[in-house]
């Protein structure tokens, strides 16, 4: 489940994604700049179903840590990761790309 492209350029500017508990952009929303291995003891949230990438790539993990299959985002509103083919699937951490 992981797509990714590899260039030889490195992001030099911000980071910035808001994460949804639940799709359509809806539920509890916060603002992340940093990487965060636990959404659940950072934010008490225990299922992000939606983001809104603003600035950076960023990759999402299903199990926190950075465990488990991934997905690569770039800058863009993803409104449902169900309708992506992600059914069923949790993402619980998430890391910036900082190198591309």
């Amino acid at each position: 489940l992981f797509s990714c492209c590899y260039c030889s350029a490195k992001h030099r500017g911000s980071f910035r994604m808001r994460i949804y508990e639940r799709e359509n952009f809806e539920g509890q929303m916060y603002e992340m700049m940093d990487d965060c291995d636990n959404i659940m003891d950072r934010y008490r949230m225990n299922n992000c179903m939606s983001c809104n990438v603003m600035d950076g790539h960023w990759l999402m993990y299903e199990q926190p840590h950075y465990r488990g299959r991934m997905m690569y985002m770039r800058p863009g509103e993803y409104r449902s990761f169900r309708d992506m083919g992600f059914s069923g699937m949790r993402f619980m951490s998430m890391r910036r790309i900082m190198d591309m």
